[in-house]
């Protein structure tokens, strides 16, 4: 193998790593937005869990954060809990962040 083969070989190493770290840290996003969404809806600890996997469910519609966003917006209003737009995405952005670092310190 040739030093430029080994290079692209390597790269595309890479890049399949950083793409299943960012989809992990997606899914742990997901999960970290999904409880907190529960607590702020007074959901038990079970219908906490269900509530997961329904935010993660919503996350399968389409690409980008919209459809996420959209369920729990969704929810939210349904339950008459107060809570701007631009809360609700800054704490999507907060706790993606926080995801991604711990996806990427992990591995």
């Amino acid at each position: 193998m040739s030093g430029f083969d080994e290079r692209q070989a390597a790269s595309e190493k890479k890049f399949v790593l950083e793409a299943e770290q960012e989809f992990k840290a997606e899914a742990r996003r997901n999960k970290k937005l999904a409880l907190w969404v529960a607590d702020l809806l007074g959901k038990s600890e079970d219908e906490a869990k269900a509530y997961v996997g329904a935010v993660i469910m919503a996350d399968m519609e389409e690409d980008g954060d919209d459809d996420v966003f959209r369920k729990v917006r969704k929810d939210l209003d349904a339950q008459g809990v107060d809570l701007s737009d631009v809360t609700l995405r800054e704490k999507m952005d907060a706790l993606m962040l926080e995801a991604r670092e711990e996806i990427f310190n992990e591995g």
